[in-house]
């Protein structure tokens, strides 16, 4: 009976002991869960902070860079600034100097003036005697114009009157380096026309070198005058070849 009564109390005090150890395992166990549960909490929360904060550090990174920018830009742009003052004051000085120039130069053109106000009246009659200079020029030009119209006359005469009374021939003197070209040939009767006349002091009787690209192709002797144009004989003593248009004539 005694045996029993243990054994009784045994598994009673067993039973209470594993109820006891359930009861402590199980409250280990939901202390455990809930310390789980509150790590896992403040681990999400402490990845939403460092995603945060990452965010935050991108955000000021992007705004640092855009800070940078700003900064050169505004630095490139200060220095523009700077350049434009200089080229400002650099002008500002030149403006200065050229207004100082101006007024000295305003000051000396009011004397001149002045000057040449006291002097209007000898200068107009300086313009006046200039005037007439060039009027006396211009008559002169005219006299000496008649003068060698004259001239030709009186040579052609005295070469007239030598062969009307059989006396001797003057040689008929041209002016010197006269120039002209044949503009027609006559093959047939030897006599050319020249594109020269009495208005460049062509003679009747003088006598001019027909030239061809440097050579002597021949002489010719004037016979007949006009103002602009004579008629000329090809000498047969002087002849090199056949004288053809375009050939210069020469004195």
């Amino acid at each position: 009976m005694l045996a029993r009564i243990s054994l009784i109390i045994a598994i009673l005090a067993g039973l209470a002991a594993g109820y006891f150890i359930h009861f402590e395992v199980n409250r280990k166990l939901v202390t455990a869960i809930a310390q789980r549960d509150d790590f896992h909490a403040k681990l999400d929360k402490t990845v939403a902070e460092l995603e945060t904060t990452k965010a935050d550090l991108a955000k000021t990174k992007t705004d640092l860079e855009n800070t940078t920018t700003e900064l050169n830009n505004t630095k490139t742009m200060l220095t523009d600034a700077n350049n434009k003052v200089t080229q400002l004051e650099g002008s500002n000085q030149k403006l200065t100097t050229d207004l100082a120039t101006a007024v000295k130069d305003k000051a000396r053109y009011q004397a001149d003036l002045k000057d040449w106000n006291s002097l209007r009246q000898p200068f107009d009659a300086v313009k006046k005697s200039l005037a007439d200079l060039v009027e006396a020029k211009k008559e002169l030009v005219a006299v000496n114009g008649e003068k060698t119209i004259l001239d030709r006359r009186v040579k052609k005469l005295e070469h007239d009157l030598a062969v009307l009374t059989d006396g001797e021939i003057p040689p008929v003197i041209l002016p010197a380096g006269l120039k002209g070209r044949i503009v027609q040939v006559d093959p047939r009767y030897d006599f050319v026309v020249l594109n020269i006349g009495g208005n460049q002091g062509v003679l009747e009787n003088g006598e001019m070198l027909i030239n061809r690209h440097g050579k002597l192709i021949g002489k010719v002797k004037i016979r007949s005058v006009e103002a602009d144009s004579c008629i000329a004989n090809v000498m047969p003593a002087w002849k090199q070849g056949d004288p053809f248009e375009g050939d210069e004539v020469l004195y």
